[in-house]
């Protein structure tokens, strides 16, 4: 990731909403989310969380699939990990270890990838 998709992904990530919206797809995993569960979990309007997701889908922090008549919202989580890496590269001259015990593995390619 270089630093003007690390730029996109924070701004999209530095409002509340989006913000909620991202950590409850990394939460649910690999299946993703219909939009309409989305708003009702997170008790935000329809037309509102259509312009949040729209954010986080041009940053690329997730992405849509249709199943059927559903559009179903997924966590990327090779941008997610991509972003931290990108964060965490440089951590502690070097040593990202002394950090945060997880930053070695975020900084070794190692997926951090919640299971199902």
């Amino acid at each position: 990731m270089d630093s003007s998709n690390t730029v996109a992904a924070l701004t999209s990530l530095a409002n509340e909403t989006r913000l909620e919206v991202f950590r409850l797809l990394v939460q649910v995993g690999g299946d993703g989310m219909p939009a309409g569960r989305i708003a009702n979990a997170l008790e935000v309007p329809p037309s509102s969380l259509s312009h949040h997701l729209k954010n986080l889908k041009y940053a690329g922090l997730i992405s849509c699939r249709r199943d059927q008549r559903k559009l179903i919202y997924t966590a990327n989580f090779g941008v997610m990990n991509g972003l931290l890496n990108f964060l965490l590269k440089d951590c502690c001259g070097g040593h990202p270890e002394i950090c945060d015990p997880r930053a070695d593995r975020i900084s070794d390619g190692s997926s951090v990838r919640p299971s199902k």
